[in-house]
């Protein structure tokens, strides 16, 4: 069973300041590549949402690793997955 993915404000925002970082630091076609990547976790997630690891914070929030600087938290319902925000792995995590 594919689940429904829907993106939440915040994945959107935080998701869109990923991409414009990426793509100012290291031009497009490492931004573009970035988004084909995240694109293909969330392909994995709808089919197998349980694949990654439950976030230290919240067991009821998973953790998937987009790149090693990057990750992306999300939760799981009956019939979907929502996805919550994107993270840059070098911040503090205390501030999430």
């Amino acid at each position: 069973m594919s689940y429904q993915v829907f993106y939440t404000p915040r994945s959107q925002e935080t998701l869109r300041l990923v991409y414009d970082f990426i793509n100012g630091k290291f031009g497009k076609r490492a931004a573009d590549k970035f988004l084909a990547k995240t694109g293909k976790v969330i392909e994995l997630i709808a089919e197998q949402p349980q694949m990654f690891k439950a976030s230290i914070f919240n067991d009821d929030v998973r953790v998937a690793l987009i790149t090693k600087q990057t990750s992306m938290f999300y939760k799981i319902t009956d019939t979907s997955v929502y996805l919550l925000f994107f993270w840059d792995n070098r911040q503090d995590p205390m501030i999430l």
